[in-house]
């Protein structure tokens, strides 16, 4: 059960970020017109979609995790000050602790790694 618990842990926090990533290519303008207003260079864009699609893809996968764990980890704090810093407004401290509590399962895979069904495991096999 625990093998099992780990791959499905991966697959929520990953796709998470895969889809986010996905979903600003098709909305790139507005997307990029939201970072602009929130005072973060649209030209960054390009950069956080590489990010997210690559970073989920190797949650999922279990492909270097502990480093795309660290890296999506602090993005994503970053985001929620960024972005959700309105916490006088319910919606805004809601996304908040949302962005804090994938922090925290980022996190753990930091501590404990991808577990047994992943790239990671086959690799420390071979």
């Amino acid at each position: 059960m625990n093998r099992i618990s780990q791959l499905v842990a991966r697959i929520f926090l990953g796709q998470i970020f895969l889809i986010s990533g996905l979903l600003k290519i098709s909305g790139y303008e507005g997307t990029q017109g939201y970072m602009d207003a929130m005072g973060v260079p649209g030209m960054l864009l390009p950069l956080v979609i590489a990010l997210e699609v690559l970073g989920g893809l190797a949650i999922v996968l279990g492909w270097q995790t502990k480093l795309a764990s660290m890296i999506l980890a602090a993005f994503t704090l970053v985001a929620a000050v960024i972005f959700h810093n309105n916490i006088s407004d319910q919606i805004q401290m809601i996304m908040f602790m949302k962005n804090i509590a994938i922090t925290g399962g980022l996190m753990l895979l930091v501590v404990h790694g991808a577990g047994a069904y992943s790239v990671d495991s086959r690799r420390i096999k071979s």
